[in-house]
């Protein structure tokens, strides 16, 4: 099979690898890729955003499938664009990403699918904000209702914290706020057929104890050990086939990987959002944990075949990432410091690129995420954090706590 894998971040470096070890690849290209996706496939340069060109060479490449990545390319319509040269896409069309591309109709499938969520309201005038701030309280969830790289959410019990955020973004979906542990779970569809993979935790703020403002991702670790023993069923249930099925009946069958981030609340579990693809750095974690051949699964997902797909396998043990971020992240970060210690297996690169005499410079906000296997959570998070100090980069930031809670059984359902 030849595949090719549009993105540049650690999630496609994630992909890249877990894609180059199935043994019924026989190419792999990446578009535009990174340093460190270029130890594992041929990358080549294009607009990731721009239908005409990925399709183009995906058909240039022959490709008998391409893996979209990130998710404005899901939302700008790439995956129509590659179908529509009669090549398979794991990915969904625009019109189903708009689960991703926009909260507030994410929110209207929802209600209509009756999946358990936040109450909600959808505004755009400062007064219909004012409120729906006043009706559901502090702690105030503020989203800007389209895509902002997993940093437009506020969570924040400042009044004027939450208006501001707002106003900054114009079109907004205010929460209620869900208590309880978080979880974060990944289902590969082909729009009927539905499987769930390994369900993980994600860390979004960026310091120790939830300290500090939101960011993409700063570490994620799985199995979560303390997680119900039903909840994957009960949300396969409760929230993914109701979804589906109502994506369907709008004509915009969703095919390609939701991603279901959730609260577990007393009241059970509830969902905070929907995206379109691969969360990163989950994908880390629960790609490290799957024996079962990457490529295949997802070419069975994106020609309507995965109901016959043989049942997932997973490795025993447990594994950790932390992300790597350089300084000011998540303000406007700063790039080209030279990189140490990070072209070694378990180092997925983000924000890097070559400098002129070869040398990898930091390039981004999430620089890196180092992921690590181990027997037990414990060992896995030892392990990820040994890769983590032998990064070297100026001005480097990580959180010293991921999945400490879990190691240490602090965590309450």
């Amino acid at each position: 099979m030849r595949v090719l894998l549009l993105g540049s971040g650690g999630r496609e470096h994630a992909l890249a690898v877990g894609l180059a070890a199935d043994p019924s690849l026989d190419f792999l290209a990446a578009a535009p890729g990174n340093p460190g996706i270029a130890q594992v496939a041929s990358l080549h340069p294009v607009t990731a955003t721009d239908p005409a060109a990925v399709s183009a060479l995906a058909v240039e490449l022959a490709a008998d499938l391409v893996v979209i990545g990130p998710e404005a390319p899901l939302v700008a319509g790439v995956a129509d664009a590659v179908r529509a040269k009669g090549i398979a896409c794991f990915g969904p069309s625009a019109a189903a990403a708009r689960l991703e591309g926009s909260k507030a109709f994410a929110k209207e499938v929802m209600s209509a699918a009756g999946v358990p969520t936040a109450r909600s309201y959808a505004c755009t005038a400062a007064e219909d904000v004012r409120r729906a701030l006043d009706d559901l309280g502090a702690p105030y969830v503020v989203k800007n209702d389209g895509l902002a790289a997993g940093k437009g959410v506020v969570v924040t019990s400042s009044l004027d914290e939450a208006r501001r955020h707002a106003a900054e973004c114009g079109k907004v979906v205010v929460e209620e706020f869900l208590s309880g542990p978080e979880v974060s779970l990944f289902v590969v569809t082909d729009g009927t057929a539905a499987v769930p993979l390994m369900p993980a935790q994600d860390f979004k703020r960026l310091g120790d104890g939830d300290a500090g403002p939101n960011t993409g991702g700063m570490g994620a670790y799985a199995p979560l050990s303390w997680a119900p023993g039903d909840l994957v069923p009960r949300v396969m249930r409760e929230t993914v086939e109701p979804t589906l099925a109502e994506m369907r009946r709008r004509g915009t069958p969703f095919a390609g990987l939701l991603y279901v981030g959730l609260a577990l609340t007393p009241d059970g579990p509830k969902v905070i959002e929907f995206n379109a693809r691969f969360g990163d750095p989950e994908t880390q974690v629960v790609l490290a944990l799957l024996e079962t051949p990457l490529a295949g699964l997802l070419y069975a997902a994106a020609t309507g075949t995965l109901g016959a797909h043989p049942p997932l396998s997973w490795r025993e043990g447990a594994a950790v990432t932390v992300v790597v971020a350089s300084a000011n992240y998540p303000g406007t970060p700063r790039i080209g410091d030279v990189i140490e210690g990070a072209e070694v297996p378990g180092v997925f690169h983000a924000g890097t690129a070559r400098r002129a005499d070869g040398a990898l410079i930091s390039a981004g906000g999430r620089v890196l995420s180092v992921t690590a296997t181990g027997p037990d959570l414990a060992a896995a998070r030892d392990a990820a954090y040994a890769l983590a100090h032998g990064v070297r980069l100026t001005g480097a930031q990580y959180r010293t706590d991921i999945a400490l809670a879990a190691v240490e059984g602090r965590i309450d359902v």
